[in-house]
């Protein structure tokens, strides 16, 4: 059995007061009060303290481990400054955001910052927008999980909300709008390059990858049209959909179809092979608040690229056996290789078949200010083994949040979760915004 973790949930509170005099005085105001300025700056200042209570005898610790055995917990130290800028002027607008990872472990000090976004934008109409320049696309419905997000990096669904690094793309937005049942559509094609130094770290190079999405608002019901032709990466095909069945209670899905999708799979033996098929991955979730501020989000994720349970216990036990060698001989080639396919498929999030996703989220219980408690269930439905995760979320002070997590990962030997290199982790994170 292995145990505990936490999410930042973003509330924004806004108080505008207007003062309103006597009767008999007149009202006056200053347009300048009320024009909207053509830049806006903002940022994010993050401090995130994580202790990991790890488990030896996992699969994954003794992958990353091998070389410098730990104690029963680990501490890392974690900063995190994001800046955001943008400026408008009349069809024109930039916009960009840094972000700067801090991090201190047993391994040392670290340090990254890369622009997260930073494109341009001209919207010649109101039917109109073209941009050219870093960005996320967003595609999507899902909370956990995206599978037709062919065009952004996978989330992590322990964390879904975190921004996330994007993609060079060039891209036109043409939307129109009707009377009747379709009330809105929406065409963007995009181009994304993949050559030397643009795009090079997830896409194949020496190619130019063409994607797109056709947006319906057909009766009361939001649906995306999505595909990514072959080039960096194989032909595929989306659809997703997002419904508010009533005021409070919303459904949604998506599917995505993916041909010639090609698996590195180790084998009993250590052979690395490649399978090729076409897979179909798809999910299914609704989201419900209550009148007393319940919210709950559950989702239902199949992974059609995802390994199964035979395979993932093949490559459990490969690290055991190479870590066997390693103790005897001193030889590491083997938790290389399987290090090296843990970063090509197995290590990555959510690398099995079947997930489950449940979140409850109740704002300010019993009339206590301020506080918003949660508790979030990722569970492997192949294997049974899953993760739990209770929260504690505190916004009394301006701009400022507290959030506490404290994770349990639970599962036998050769599950996903039971394998994983902690049995729990308690992380405290402290965010302002300015």
């Amino acid at each position: 059995m292995k145990g505990l973790s936490f999410i930042l949930v973003l509330p924004i509170l806004a108080v505008f007061f207007v003062a309103i005099g006597q009767a008999e005085e007149q009202y006056t105001f200053d347009p300048v009060e009320t024009e909207k300025k053509p830049y806006h700056f903002g940022g994010y200042l993050e401090f995130k303290p994580i202790l990991f209570g790890l488990d030896h005898d996992a699969a994954l610790y003794k992958s990353r481990f091998y070389t410098e055995e730990q104690g029963s917990t680990l501490m890392e130290w974690n900063g995190k400054i994001q800046l955001e800028g943008s400026y408008e002027k009349g069809i024109f607008r930039a916009y960009a955001k840094t972000n700067t990872d801090l991090k201190s472990t047993y391994a040392g000090e670290s340090e990254r910052s890369r622009f997260y976004e930073a494109y341009g934008s001209v919207k010649p109409s109101s039917s109109l927008k073209a941009e050219i320049g870093k960005k996320t696309m967003k595609w999507g419905k899902g909370y956990a999980w995206n599978p037709v997000a062919f065009l952004d990096r996978q989330k992590d669904p322990d964390d879904p909300e975190l921004a996330q690094e994007g993609f060079i793309v060039t891209s036109v937005d043409y939307i129109k709008s009707y009377d009747g049942p379709l009330k809105t559509v929406s065409f963007t094609p995009v181009l994304l390059p993949a050559y030397s130094h643009v795009n090079e770290d997830s896409w194949e190079p020496e190619n130019m990858n063409v994607a797109g999405r056709l947006y319906l608002l057909l009766y009361d019901t939001d649906i995306d049209f999505l595909f990514l032709a072959r080039g960096s990466r194989t032909d595929r095909y989306g659809v997703d959909f997002s419904r508010n069945i009533t005021t409070n209670f919303e459904i949604h899905g998506e599917f995505a179809y993916i041909r010639d999708y090609e698996k590195n799979v180790l084998d009993a033996n250590g052979r690395k092979l490649q399978i090729q098929s076409d897979v179909k991955s798809y999910l299914i979730g609704i989201r419900h608040l209550t009148s007393f501020d319940l919210t709950t989000i559950i989702e239902y994720y199949h992974n059609g690229t995802g390994y199964s349970e035979g395979e993932m216990k093949d490559f459990y036990a490969l690290i055991n056996r190479g870590y066997e060698t390693y103790k005897a001989t001193g030889d590491s080639t083997s938790l290389i290789h399987t290090r090296n396919m843990a970063e090509a498929g197995y290590g990555r999030f959510s690398p099995m078949k079947d997930y489950l996703y449940v979140r409850l989220s109740q704002k300010e219980p019993f009339n206590i200010l301020y506080y918003t408690p949660s508790l979030t269930l990722n569970m492997n439905l192949d294997d049974r083994s899953y993760s739990l995760t209770p929260e504690l979320l505190y916004t009394g002070i301006t701009n400022l949040e507290l959030r506490l997590r404290a994770g349990a990962i639970i599962g036998t030997r050769n599950t996903e979760f039971g394998e994983k290199q902690n049995d729990y982790r308690i992380e405290l994170r402290a965010g302002y915004y300015f």
